[in-house]
This record gives C-alpha cells, structure tokens and sequence, in this order.
C-alpha cells in the first residue's frame, strides 16, 4: 500500500505528462517545485519509487512513471476528480473550493466506495475544472489543449477547461465571468504584454497573458 506522500508524487508526474504536451519525463527540480518540496526531498523519495518499481529514475537525470506507477497515478486522478464532481454537484461547494477537499479525499483505499460513487454520480466524463476522469479501466484521454492565449482575434470561442486550479484563480475568472460552458472572443491584443480585451457572454473585461494561457477553448 501506498502512501499519501508516495501517492502525490505519482500524481505530479502524471499531470506533468498530461499537461496538453507530449512531454513524458520530468526533471528533479520541476517535480519539486510542483509538490512544494526542496529538490534533495525529492531525489529521495524519487529513488523509493524506483525501488518499488513505480517510476524510471537516474541521477541528475529525468524521471518517468513505469507502466505500474501509471496505474497508481490514474487511479488517484480518477478518485481526486470523481470527489470534486461529487462536492460541486451534490454537496454545492463552488469549484474553487473542491480541489482542497478532494485532496484529502483522494487517498481513501476504499475502491468499493469509489465504485459507488462513480455510479452515484452518473459515470461523470469531465470534473469541474474541465478536466476528464479516468475510466474504471484505468484509461485517461490525452490530448493537445488549445489556450485562449493561442486564439485568434474576433474568434468567438468555449471555455471547456482550465489549468490553473488554485482558489485565487478561479475566483478571479468566477468574478469577471469565465466559466466552464461560456463564450468568450478576444476583440484585442496587446503586443507589449500580451495581455487582451475580451467579451465574455456579452460582458467586457481585460485579462492578462498568464490568466489566457491558463484558460482551455474550442
């Protein structure tokens, strides 16, 4: 059995290497800046998962999940977004305020409850943040994710995600109308930052680059 510690460490790979690039690998110091750990923490517990067969790792060199530490990784994932679709759409918590919960929820064993839930819930595809919930099997859809960043002037185009799934993120789109579901076009672009004047559901606001590139659209 896996730890909580061991269990985040997988799940951080995996989101690595699923964040829209075909990026499969990571290095020391990107794991531990995403975990919040110094990079001698992460080497350590990096060289556990390799011992228990979890990740491919050598030193000062890049680290990547075996096909078994894939599996844990998922499976995480999948309680991780299932919880957070149970806290939004049954229990009313704002989507701001479900990855804190679901974080702790997540590492429950219980694949009996997880079941129950799954079907409690409908078999939900996406959580919502956007993000797709891995199968029952085990299989989680990746693909390349279009930003607002990356879109043209005058395009009217679907919020369907976003990246960034921090409290302070997400309430400052809520404030200014991004939502999962809503339209939004760029009317104008700002060479020197690269910051935009949008219209969202009719409504104007301006958005910075960094705010755009964490926004998913189709």
């Amino acid at each position: 059995m896996l730890s909580i510690t061991e269990e985040n460490y997988l799940k951080a790979l995996l989101h690595i290497s699923e964040d829209g690039s075909k990026q499969q690998e990571a290095g020391t110091n990107q794991i531990a800046a995403q975990l919040n750990v110094r990079p001698a923490t992460a080497t350590d517990m990096l060289k556990k998962l390799k011992e228990k067969g979890l990740v491919d790792y050598q030193k000062y060199g890049k680290v990547s999940l075996t096909e078994i530490g894939r599996t844990h990784a998922i499976n995480v994932v999948r309680k991780h977004r299932l919880w957070e679709t149970f806290l939004y759409d049954k229990l009313e918590f704002s989507w701001d305020e479900v990855h804190e919960v679901a974080e702790q929820l997540e590492h429950i064993k219980s694949e009996k409850l997880i079941e129950r839930l799954d079907k409690y819930l409908g078999h939900p595809q996406f959580d919502p943040h956007g993000d797709i919930i891995p199968s029952a099997k085990g299989e989680l859809i990746t693909e390349h994710r279009k930003t607002l960043a990356e879109a043209p002037l005058n395009g009217k185009k679907k919020v369907y995600a976003v990246k960034d799934n921090s409290p302070e993120f997400l309430q400052y789109v809520s404030q200014i109308g991004i939502a999962i579901g809503n339209y939004i076009t760029i009317k104008n672009r700002f060479d020197f930052d690269g910051s935009m004047d949008v219209e969202i559901n009719g409504n104007q606001a301006t958005i910075s680059q960094k705010v755009a590139e964490n926004i998913f659209i189709k």
